[in-house]
């Protein structure tokens, strides 16, 4: 008695080629309809592991991991300058799902940068922010502004500090005022990292950290960050 084989049943051949089709380890650039372009490591037909992104429309290159279609672990943005044309870091630090999270460095200007914690695209956790006028703020952020206890570094061209209540205020050298409130006292001057004195106003061109506790409401200590994400 002859014995019968059980054939394979075959896949439909669109299934078939939607395998073929999909992206996976280390491919040449790949182009989006709206002319983005990516170049790097795929997984399941996403985005995964070593990769470059350009971006049409902004002209931003993103240089860094990926992870399922996402920036995620360590990575760099870098920015067209609108006065030169050459690319400028805008962002080199940790992401996560897309976002920027952990320690990271933004860059606003030249002279004015911000290193420090990250959560979900927003300064969170202990920072440091330097200011293209010489003053640097070290300390906690929250939401993306200065929130909890931090110290204020003066530059030279400070002309007067006073402290009046629970308000503390900075009179720059291009007369600009500018005012926030502050909690908890006292406030503290560390004048050329010398021993810490109360006190105000002592000269024309004191230098000197400024510790205090600090609230949202210190506006003036938190550049925007500018809209320059995709």
């Amino acid at each position: 008695m002859p014995v019968s084989k059980c054939l394979k049943k075959s896949e439909p051949l669109r299934k078939e080629w939607e395998k073929k089709a999909q992206k996976n380890g280390p491919r040449r650039q790949v182009y989006a309809v709206n002319g983005d372009r990516y170049l790097g490591e795929w997984k399941d037909n996403m985005k995964h592991g070593k990769g470059t992104q350009i971006w049409k429309k902004k002209g931003a290159i993103y240089e860094g991991d990926w992870k399922f279609g996402k920036r995620d672990g360590y990575g760099t943005l870098s920015l067209p300058d609108q006065e030169t044309g050459k690319y400028r870091k805008a962002y080199s630090g940790w992401w996560k799902g897309d976002k920027k999270s952990g320690y990271g460095i933004q860059f606003f200007g030249p002279k004015e940068y911000y290193e420090g914690e990250w959560c979900g695209n927003q300064r969170s956790g202990w920072g440091r922010m330097y200011y293209s006028n010489g003053n640097i703020y070290e300390g906690q952020w929250r939401n993306d502004k200065p929130d909890g206890e931090g110290m204020l570094r003066l530059n030279q061209t400070s002309r007067s500090r006073q402290r009046t209540g629970g308000s503390l205020r900075h009179v720059q050298e291009d007369t600009r005022l500018m005012p926030g409130e502050g909690v908890g006292t006292p406030v503290t001057l560390y004048v050329d990292d010398a021993a810490p004195e109360v006190s105000f106003g002592r000269g024309q061109d004191q230098r000197g950290w400024v510790s205090c506790l600090l609230q949202s409401s210190w506006s003036f200590l938190v550049p925007p960050l500018q809209n320059s994400f995709p």
